[in-house]
């Protein structure tokens, strides 16, 4: 597959793991958490200038599930919910990007911007770090009729910038072959980040990590223009 063929694949790719399993400040003062809209996340978040090498898309179409998989273990729910379109029903706005690597054919990345209040914004990251801990085994998705295993599930140290981070791989059974994922999960104020790395090349040894080119230019953006 060329690369630029492939990169187009793993934007589709990284749209749809997050359905089925990703300039200076603008005019005026950064929203408050309780008037923050779409529409101000949407400055905040990544485009094809903020991040030369990759092929990018928007939000999934209206048509497309905006539900959060669950888990088979209540324990590893947050685990689960984080890695859907729409993380739960706290989340008061969110938007979305895919990205497809032109240098690395089969790594597809997603990043998305959810609103919250404060409260809810370290509770959430609460609830993952008690989620990783029980949930090292593994656990099951469902999604729309459609499953998916993680397995590995394991903590792993990644230096990024923001107020909280929260950062795992696994490796996840789809379709029967096993592809290794990693979230990074980010939280910059009342504004969680996410992040979602599935390497699809086949190639050994198997892993998968956010590029930090994806991960630092995304959060310092937010920072500059939407703040906290």
């Amino acid at each position: 597959m060329r690369p630029k063929a492939a990169a187009r694949a793993a934007v589709l790719t990284a749209t749809a793991l997050l359905a089925a399993a990703c300039a200076g400040p603008p005019d005026g003062s950064a929203e408050s958490v309780s008037t923050r809209t779409p529409t101000a996340l949407e400055r905040a978040a990544l485009t094809a200038d903020d991040v030369p090498g990759y092929e990018i898309s928007g939000a999934p179409s209206p048509g497309e599930t905006r539900n959060a998989p669950r888990a088979d273990r209540a324990d590893c729910a947050p685990l689960a919910e984080v890695m859907g379109t729409a993380p739960d029903d706290r989340a008061r706005a969110t938007v979305s990007r895919g990205l497809g690597s032109r240098r690395s054919p089969g790594l597809a990345v997603s990043a998305s911007l959810s609103a919250y209040s404060a409260a809810d914004a370290r509770r959430l990251m609460d609830g993952l770090r008690t989620a990783l801990a029980r949930c090292g085994a593994g656990f099951g998705t469902v999604l729309d009729g459609r499953g998916a295993v993680y397995r590995d599930v394991r903590a792993v140290t990644y230096e990024v910038a923001g107020d909280a981070s929260v950062s795992w791989t696994a490796s996840v059974f789809a379709q029967g072959a096993p592809a290794p994922v990693h979230i990074l999960v980010v939280r910059q104020g009342a504004t969680i980040v996410r992040f979602m790395a599935i390497d699809l090349s086949g190639r050994a040894p198997a892993a998968a990590s956010v590029p930090h080119d994806i991960a630092d230019r995304q959060l310092a953006k937010l920072i500059r223009t939407v703040g906290d």
